[in-house]
């Protein structure tokens, strides 16, 4: 087998053929994460704050909306993504009108990735020291000034590691998707890797999100050097 790929590998023809399915495979899967990684934090990231501001000795304190908003949090990332897939079909062809491709496909990734995204801002939110907060407050900063001038401008590198850590879980369920015809490299791992005993396109698919990952990663964690204050 091992003779066999090297020598497909080696032939024009094969990467000519295959050029006509691995871009798009790959432009969907940049689609998804891209759009599914910036929603997620439009809703993930308010959720992180409240749970930080509204958590005792803190600047809004309110148990009964930490506990509630916590709550919900769980509940969501206690659902496997896959089941969550299937599960919310209906809304998500209610909400873009279809079930299948990668623009619906988005819909479960950002209903997934957001309360993930909220655990990891406020992870990142309470890290900020106290010290800092009550020296805002002396001064008279509104609630608002220190979230965004003090909490989230200190938390900066967490949360850069942060998206980088969710950017890489949502590649993970973008080929999760490909399962049930969500597009992108899973859908093309799946229908022309799997199902047709393709060893070479499995290779490449898997080739492509190693380097995906790799990149990601080194970005996240290079930019959280460079901000960080330590």
């Amino acid at each position: 087998m091992g003779t066999d790929l090297f020598s497909l590998f080696n032939d024009p023809a094969y990467w000519e053929s295959l050029s006509k399915i691995l871009p798009q495979s790959v432009n969907e899967t940049i689609y998804m994460v891209i759009v599914s990684t910036f929603l997620a934090y439009v809703l993930g990231v308010p959720m992180g704050v409240f749970l930080v501001i509204t958590s005792a000795d803190h600047i809004l304190p309110n148990p009964w909306v930490e506990r509630t908003l916590g709550t919900v949090i769980n509940i969501f990332r206690s659902i496997p993504f896959i089941i969550l897939l299937v599960a919310l079909i209906p809304f998500t062809k209610e909400l873009v009108g279809t079930s299948i491709g990668t623009t619906a496909a988005i819909v479960p990734l950002v209903v997934s990735a957001a309360p993930f995204v909220a655990r990891l801002v406020e992870s990142s939110l309470k890290e900020v020291s106290h010290g800092v907060i009550e020296a805002a407050l002396s001064m008279g900063a509104s609630p608002w000034q220190i979230i965004s001038k003090v909490l989230l401008p200190e938390a900066k590198s967490p949360l850069i590691l942060g998206m980088a850590i969710t950017t890489i879980n949502i590649i993970a369920y973008t080929a999760m998707a490909g399962a049930v015809g969500g597009g992108g490299l899973g859908d093309l791992a799946i229908q022309y890797g799997y199902n047709r005993f393709r060893t070479d396109i499995m290779i490449i698919t898997v080739f492509i999100l190693v380097i995906f990952v790799q990149g990601i990663q080194w970005v996240g964690t290079t930019l959280a050097r460079k901000l960080s204050h330590r």
